[in-house]
């Protein structure tokens, strides 16, 4: 009896710490504590939100505005362009790569020039090569990032991102644009360039990338990223970085200093590397739901907080669904319609079944068959012998 006793305590223990290991709710991480007044991390992959401060705030973004002329210019027109520098662009204020007025340069060269050295002539030379004036870039620009990119409270007035009341954009949508133009090879090499020889009819120098967290203060994982500043704006920080399995878009909008832009950008990152991972569902795996078998057609990744147990489930209207322990969705993909799938399984079934008793309905004649022709055989075999 002692024995049995034992015996079953040691089960409950067993099974409690095996419940408690698989049910129990992770705890969430403590976030961050930022002087910016308006921030955000996403994951680049998914683009899912692991934390936002003010993100859907309308605010302005000083420079960072560059990033949208950037890959509005590399997708509409033609790197290889040569560009003549008018006299407007050549006397833009702020931030310069000291264009001369007729001086003929590349739309590359000058897209270099944006995003290195943060040039606002070069972004008029780029908007009025592209639209014709800084006006109609405006306008074009604004219905490519709502039309193209899906972005819903951003509006620019100029391709450089000086001062304008109208000119606003949100974390959320930064973060957004960032994602949708790291995608695209020749934008991630100019948004990554950390130095970069400049042989221009006025000026022979060597750019330097004003982020200092890909030069001056290396952070480990850093891609690429601007910074921007105006009165206005403060102090506005772009920043993409990966490691391992993660890879992070980090906005901070209206700092009081770089100090505190950096500062904050550094703590995201390390709370977006330290507390999360991404992990991802193969293709052609298959799910049931029902009758009907779903195959994933690519892969399909999803984000959750490190070591976090997920549950992966497929709704009868064909929903693969992804959600944490607490049941907050972090990722779906609709299945595509699949006709009668369900009718089709079935039919497999009934077509196998009915195969099969085909093949035992055969077997059986066959066995009365032959035990008919051994009994004849065994009665003839017998009757010669009497």
């Amino acid at each position: 009896m002692k024995k049995l006793v034992a015996v079953s305590t040691i089960l409950v223990m067993i099974h409690t710490l095996f419940a408690s290991a698989v049910f129990s709710k992770t705890i969430a991480p403590p976030l961050p504590v930022l002087s910016s007044e308006a921030a955000i991390v996403m994951e680049a992959t998914t683009g899912q939100v692991l934390y936002e401060k003010n993100a859907q705030s309308q605010m302005y973004p000083a420079s960072v505005t560059k990033i949208a002329t950037a890959i509005y210019a590399i997708e509409q027109g033609n790197l290889n362009d040569v560009v003549t520098v008018s006299q407007k662009a050549r006397s833009t204020e702020g931030t310069r790569v000291y264009l001369e007025e007729g001086e003929q340069v590349t739309l590359e060269k000058l897209l270099l020039g944006l995003l290195v050295n943060s040039g606002n002539d070069a972004g008029v030379a780029v908007a009025e090569h592209s639209s014709g004036s800084v006006e109609s870039f405006a306008s074009d620009v604004n219905l490519y990032l709502k039309d193209v990119i899906g972005l819903q409270d951003t509006n620019f007035e100029n391709p450089h991102g000086l001062f304008d009341p109208q000119h606003v954009t949100t974390a959320q949508d930064l973060a957004e644009l960032t994602r949708y133009a790291t995608k695209n090879e020749e934008f991630m090499k100019m948004f990554g360039t950390k130095e970069l020889p400049w042989n221009g009819e006025s000026w022979d120098t060597t750019l330097y990338t004003h982020h200092k967290l890909l030069r001056e203060k290396p952070c480990e994982g850093v891609t690429g990223g601007k910074n921007g500043f105006v009165p206005e704006a403060g102090v506005t920080l772009v920043t993409t970085a990966g490691r391992e399995n993660l890879d992070l878009i980090v906005v901070t909008l209206k700092s009081s200093s770089e100090a505190e832009a950096y500062s904050d950008t550094v703590q995201l990152l390390d709370f977006g590397f330290d507390n999360f991972e991404t992990s991802s569902i193969p293709t052609n795996s298959s799910f049931f739901a029902g009758e009907a078998e779903y195959v994933t057609p690519r892969e399909i990744a999803y984000t959750h907080q490190a070591d976090e147990q997920v549950a992966i489930d497929v709704t009868e209207d064909g929903k693969l669904r992804i959600t944490d322990q607490n049941g907050i969705l972090l990722s779906s993909y609709q299945f595509p319609v699949i006709g009668d799938a369900a009718q089709s399984r079935s039919s497999i079934h009934q077509d196998s079944r009915s195969f099969l008793e085909q093949v035992f309905s055969n077997a059986f004649y066959l066995l009365v068959i032959v035990g008919s022709m051994l009994s004849f055989l065994y009665y003839r075999v017998r009757k010669k012998r009497l």
